[in-house]
């Protein structure tokens, strides 16, 4: 494994590859890397002959309220996991490798950017959009991996790739959790004790959504309704409760055949975010 830091390097490290006839696969990261990045890694193993990981906290992406300075940056350790894992090339590039100038070039996805975290979040999405569009750039992949957890996140990357004709494919994989139920996410480290164990509200809400839905709920507002009284009976912060359309994430009234259930709570001063995709026709598969 080698670790790259410069855009030339990883331009020269990936031709090599294709010369030797190996495909491509890529997991953007921002790093402080956990079992869910580790299984994107595994399914990037599964299908292309050289894994590339990117490592990049990118500022772009977050609003100036938010925890940027504080966000984990831990190389060392995520070089290691990546190293245990098979990992062919870590491309960890600084700041001013990604962005040397005054960014006037960006990337804007409309409507399925408008709700979610989208609303909370003003120019997140078009920071992520920009980063994805250069990172792709500079790594020119066959397939990049992403998480089912950042629902809203892999259907804008899946309409940029197809928008605007990228050589690629984007593999969304699915959530993983904790034993008990929490979904993996690098924040959940900024937790105390106590907060982690409020935390679970997320994955109980979602649970007893889908238990309504099994039983004959078809309701919206009666299903985010009870997801609220979880959170706010373990003291969650509510930014948003929806259940949209998995595709176009608009909004839906009534489920009628698949549904995207997504949430976003604070628990103390840490945002979580979690979902759960349905299909009536196989409600009998567990989250």
């Amino acid at each position: 494994m080698v670790t790259l830091h410069t855009i030339e390097q990883i331009r020269q490290a990936v031709q090599n590859a294709r010369r030797q006839g190996r495909t491509i696969g890529f997991v953007p990261t921002m790093g402080a890397l956990h079992e869910g990045h580790g299984s994107l890694i595994k399914a990037a193993q599964r299908q292309c002959g050289c894994v590339v990981v990117s490592i990049f906290v990118n500022p772009t992406q977050f609003g100036p309220a938010e925890d940027f300075s504080r966000y984990p940056r831990t190389l060392e350790t995520d070089a290691a996991y990546c190293q245990k894992l098979g990992v062919d090339i870590i491309f960890a590039p600084c700041a001013e490798e990604m962005y040397p100038h005054e960014q006037l070039a960006w990337v804007q996805i409309e409507k399925l950017t408008a709700g979610l975290c989208g609303a909370a979040r003003p120019g997140h999405f078009r920071g992520v959009a920009t980063v994805c569009a250069k990172l792709f750039n500079c790594v020119q992949p066959d397939i990049a991996y992403f998480g089912q957890k950042d629902a809203q996140q892999a259907a804008v990357i899946c309409r940029m790739v197809h928008d605007l004709n990228m050589p690629l494919k984007i593999c969304v994989c699915p959530i993983i959790r904790e034993p008990d139920g929490l979904a993996m996410s690098s924040r959940n480290r900024y937790l105390s004790a106590d907060e982690r164990r409020r935390a679970l509200c997320l994955y109980h809400a979602l649970q007893t959504c889908r238990e309504q839905i099994v039983a004959g709920q078809r309701q919206v507002n009666r299903l985010t309704e009870a997801m609220h009284q979880i959170v706010e009976r373990n003291q969650g912060r509510v930014d948003y409760i929806s259940i949209i359309d998995p595709q176009t994430l608009e909004p839906l009234i009534h489920i009628e055949r698949k549904a995207l259930v997504a949430l976003a709570v604070y628990i103390g001063q840490t945002r979580l975010i979690d979902n759960l995709l349905l299909d009536l026709n196989d409600l009998e598969n567990p989250i």
